[in-house]
């Protein structure tokens, strides 16, 4: 991959905050609309839960071996490029950044049928898409939900201020949620959404390749 095919430069050039990934993926695309390094029309941000707000996914930096960090959300944000492979930006990966969607589909996501007994009530793993321009207008967040009930950070908050449009303070659990009539964006499960995004491939396919 050469350097006109990346975003940006590096992972270590992102601004990143450990639990903040939906602020960590705002400042990547309000990095790319500013500095113009590829069309903001090709990046989409992709919050990824469910209705009990468990789910696995594997090579975290927060992981342990082979096991899965259980997330009650996470958000990454994907490239999809004309007539080549879509990519994904996860800065808390152990993978490449960018990484391949079809790489990531298999090391990240894993299929079901290779997810062991005890992760299968947290498996239905679903997705929610939104176009890069839409989550930098409406994504709002005041952080109340890092906060304890005594007021103190669960995690430290990022240095800069929080998100918030002119008529919003706080909607992340319009983005967390995935009843597909709320909030932005279109809801897949994750079969669809590599049907979607990877060329020819589903869950089935890409499982095939694990060891």
């Amino acid at each position: 991959m050469t350097a006109v095919d990346r975003i940006t430069s590096s992972r270590q050039n992102c601004v990143y905050t450990s639990c903040y990934c939906e602020e960590n993926v705002w400042k990547l695309c309000e990095f790319v609309k500013t500095e113009r390094t590829t069309p903001l029309e090709q990046l989409f941000v992709v919050f990824i839960s469910n209705d009990k707000r468990m789910i696995p996914l594997w090579k975290q930096k927060s992981g342990h071996g082979d096991r899965p960090v259980i997330w009650d959300y996470h958000v990454i944000l994907l490239h999809v490029r004309p007539e080549s492979d879509s990519l994904v930006y996860d800065l808390d990966s152990e993978l490449s950044f960018p990484c391949s969607l079809k790489l990531y589909g298999t090391m990240a996501f894993r299929s079901d049928c290779h997810i062991r007994p005890e992760y299968h009530s947290v498996c239905d793993r679903k997705l929610r898409v939104i176009p890069a321009d839409s989550f930098l207008l409406n994504f709002a967040s005041n952080r109340s939900h890092m906060k304890n009930p005594d007021g103190t950070w669960k995690m430290p908050p990022p240095p800069h201020q929080p998100i918030q449009t002119a008529e919003c303070q706080m909607n992340l659990d319009d983005f967390i949620s995935m009843n597909p009539a709320v909030g932005w964006g279109t809801v897949y499960s994750l079969d669809q959404f590599l049907h979607t995004y990877t060329e020819n491939s589903t869950t089935s396919s890409i499982s095939s390749s694990l060891p």
